[in-house]
């Protein structure tokens, strides 16, 4: 598995978060949403100096995203793109399967 970052997300995520070099996000399943993977769980996110448990990161920009062992089992098998949708001024997730 892997998690792609595009550069628009990475400024959104500096500018509506406050994100800076050196922070890490932790991508992680919750109850009671929705995804095109896992019904009744959604993908979120919580700013998170702890990644020991990571079993999957990326670094951009100095700042590392990342999802913990425990919740691999929401991604199928699949990898995971954070995009920036300008016409709605929120992230995206998108899912594709993994050959990793």
């Amino acid at each position: 598995m892997k998690i792609e970052i595009s550069e628009k997300a990475i400024h959104w995520f500096k500018e509506e978060v406050g994100l800076e070099t050196g922070n890490k996000v932790r991508f992680f399943s919750q109850i009671y949403g929705t995804s095109p993977i896992q019904e009744g769980y959604a993908l979120a996110f919580t700013i998170n100096n702890d990644s020991k448990d990571a079993a999957v990161h990326t670094v951009k920009d100095g700042i590392t995203f990342f999802i913990e062992e425990s919740d691999l089992w929401f991604f199928k098998g699949h990898d995971l793109s954070v995009e920036y949708n300008e016409q709605i001024d929120e992230l995206e997730y998108r899912y594709h399967k993994g050959n990793s």
